[in-house]
């Protein structure tokens, strides 16, 4: 029987939604609107289009956007002094640097400079130290999209057996720290697979819950899958298709086709986790401005 598709577009619409009508009960109650920043150094295409894409949703939703584009060779320091003009801008809540970064910027010295209070990638160490220890903070969007399209397809990974193909900060290590909190919607045994593992596919056979997030067009068949498992694919990989009228076509980690009859349920490429990245970066904004509208109230 051929799996169900986990519609990551339909769910993101939904949440999208919810975010809106808080979004304009606190202007209702506050006058504030949510503000997100977003700083793109050089010229990479893909990231001018994500860049595109979350500007978009914030105009959708009624937030206040600003994009600041500066040219690759822009230095280290001036990038800084940018994020804390943002930093202590109280029209801005969230603070978001599109990655990647021009090779002599020091990635880690940047996600550093931004207000941890602001860091709605949910990148700086702090944040990153808070998940792990199950305290609450800004989850990376991306796997935050993943535990919410698990618990809105009512898919409860307590007690089952995840595993995780890639190892990234962005996907691979706080999806695990996420899934293996003592919490609701968690609570599950995580293996995680990379580059070092000898086997993969003994591993990937054993999952309850498969999460491809390795970056490889296609690389996990349906073979290597467990009858009946939950396929999560986090890869968008272009792919040359000269049927296609752009000369390419977006695949994910994950051959869609052969795991599509083995699979209980999965996500597909373009479709899936793409929009929820989106949804969840919005909401962690709408989480900032909330929390900095709390504090400006306690201080005065």
């Amino acid at each position: 029987m051929p799996a169900q598709i986990i519609d990551g577009k339909k769910i993101s619409e939904e949440i999208k939604q919810e975010i809106k009508l808080q979004a304009e009960a606190l202007y209702n109650e506050t006058g504030v609107i949510p503000g997100l920043a977003f700083i793109l150094v050089g010229d990479n295409p893909a990231s001018q289009v994500y860049v595109k894409m979350k500007g978009k949703a914030c105009e959708e939703l009624g937030f206040y956007s600003i994009t600041l584009k500066l040219p690759a060779e822009t230095t280290e320091n001036e990038l800084i002094e940018k994020i804390n003009a943002f930093n202590s801008d109280p029209k801005i809540h969230g603070i978001l640097v599109q990655l990647p970064l021009p090779s002599h910027i020091d990635e880690q010295k940047i996600l550093q400079a931004i207000n941890p209070v602001k860091d709605v990638d949910g990148f700086h160490p702090i944040n990153v130290g808070k998940l792990v220890i199950g305290l609450d903070t800004y989850p990376p969007c991306t796997p935050a999209g993943i535990q919410e399209l698990l618990k809105r397809s009512g898919i409860n990974p307590a007690g089952k057996h995840v595993v995780i193909v890639g190892r990234s900060n962005i996907v691979g290590k706080p999806i695990a720290n996420i899934l293996l909190q003592k919490k609701e919607w968690a609570n599950a045994t995580v293996t995680i697979c990379h580059t070092g593992t000898k086997d993969i596919s003994y591993f990937t056979k054993q999952a309850d819950i498969l999460i491809a997030a390795m970056g490889k067009p296609e690389f996990i068949k349906g073979d290597m899958i467990k009858p009946g498992a939950i396929v999560i694919d986090v890869g968008v990989n272009r792919v040359e298709d000269p049927s296609s009228e752009k000369g390419y076509k977006l695949v994910g980690d994950v051959h869609f086709e052969s795991a599509y009859e083995v699979a209980g349920a999965i996500t597909p490429v373009p479709g899936g986790v793409g929009p929820m990245t989106i949804a969840m970066l919005m909401k962690n904004t709408l989480k900032a401005a909330l929390v900095q509208v709390k504090a400006k109230h306690f201080s005065n």
